[in-house]
């Protein structure tokens, strides 16, 4: 059986690593917070080349943060992609924003700059594209618009990181960037985690208040920045230490944030992994490779990887096929997994009945039901990519 995903082959190739970096920071006893966050989040600044990292609790957390950060509130409008995984549209609704759904691009499956343009309205607050599978998204076209709108732009960048578009990181593209380290992601930790980038001082100081308990001084800042008004006891705060147990600064709150804080096992585990990322990332392309040469067959869509000004991640492999759920059980009756993204478009989900009717959005329907993805972890060996191809070709 070649399985879909394996995360047991990853682990023995750096167990003795992350086995280490684990028991220090059980040995530190410093388990939220601490400094192996603190080095994470520089290293992964480094890595982008960003000037903020706030690490976070999870990948839909640091979307949540990020919109209220960028000022997204009840009732405002985000338009995003109709083609991803729940969590993009499940924070804009968390806040009470609304999701507005534009249609997609069949060759990189990410949204479409004319049918974002047609969703724009008075009320639209941000953009939100979706870098999906690891493919950036049109981001020049997709700055100029929020541009001429004075729209803040939110990249979902969860599937994608170290992906390049024109020589940068996703997640470094817009007014923030959101990212997952869920374990199946490229950079996947032993549990959930996430992480918001971004280049802007004021907005990274608010994302770091937002995720926990937007107390203490820099909370205070940040009420300062918000709204104007200024904060009598600020100038005390400044002086006293910021001893996270000790400091009495903690104990005043200035607007309502959350709890969402990376623990420091998980940050370990990640700057373990961090150092193999690009060396992942480049089998996960080799292997992407391999599929572009070798498979054959009328049946089966490969997308349109030609692109001289972006390269995927390839978080996932998604072909087009015309049954998708006929082709994916003939691949498991073959003993290759496959995976099912995403056979329900965003705007279909019954979670949004309450939303206006939205259009039909013709390429996203039609992906959704000849979509199928195929084994493209690093760890795959040449025999089985190789016999991947062949049973695909079989088809």
């Amino acid at each position: 059986m070649i399985p879909f995903f394996n995360l047991s082959r990853q682990y023995e190739l750096i167990s003795e690593d992350t086995e280490k970096a684990v028991l220090n920071v059980m040995r530190s006893t410093q388990y939220v917070e601490g400094n192996a966050v603190k080095e994470f989040e520089k290293s992964m600044s480094q890595y982008l080349g960003v000037k903020h990292v706030i690490t976070c609790g999870n990948g839909t957390d640091s979307l949540r943060i990020a919109l209220q950060a960028a000022g997204v509130k009840e009732g405002d409008e985000v338009i995003t992609t109709c083609f991803s995984f729940f969590a993009t549209a499940e924070a804009i609704a968390q806040i009470g924003a609304i999701p507005v759904f534009a249609d997609i691009r069949q060759d990189t499956l990410n949204i479409d700059i004319t049918s974002l343009k047609e969703k724009i309205t008075k009320k639209t607050k941000a953009i939100l594209p979706v870098h999906i599978f690891g493919m950036p998204a049109d981001m020049d076209e997709i700055n100029d618009i929020a541009s001429q709108y004075s729209l803040p732009v939110i990249e979902d960048a969860c599937q994608a990181i170290g992906a390049v578009y024109k020589g940068k990181k996703t997640g470094t593209l817009g007014t923030l960037g959101c990212f997952s380290f869920y374990p199946t992601k490229n950079l996947g930790g032993f549990g959930d985690g996430g992480m918001i980038t971004t280049n802007d001082d004021d907005l990274a100081n608010i994302c770091r208040c937002l995720k926990a308990h937007a107390s203490g001084k820099n909370a205070a800042i940040a009420y300062e920045s918000m709204t104007g008004k200024s904060v009598d006891e600020l100038e005390s705060m400044k002086k006293n230490a910021n001893d996270p147990l000790y400091d009495p600064c903690k104990y005043y709150n200035y607007f309502i944030g959350g709890n969402s804080r990376l623990d420091s096992i998980q940050a370990a585990v990640l700057s373990v992994k961090l150092k193999h990322l690009d060396e992942f990332n480049q089998k996960r392309a080799s292997i992407a490779d391999i599929y572009f040469e070798k498979i054959k067959n009328e049946k089966i869509i490969l997308l349109n990887n030609g692109f001289n000004d972006r390269k995927s991640c390839f978080h996932q492999f998604c072909v087009l096929a015309d049954d998708k759920e006929k082709f994916i059980e003939y691949l498991r009756s073959q003993e290759i997994g496959a995976g099912n993204f995403y056979p329900v478009p965003l705007h279909k989900q019954k979670a949004f009945n309450y939303l206006e009717k939205t259009d039909t959005l013709p390429v996203a329907e039609s992906v959704c039901r000849r979509s199928v993805c195929l084994p493209v972890f690093p760890e795959l060996s040449r025999e089985e990519i190789d016999h991947i191809c062949s049973v695909v070709n079989m088809y």
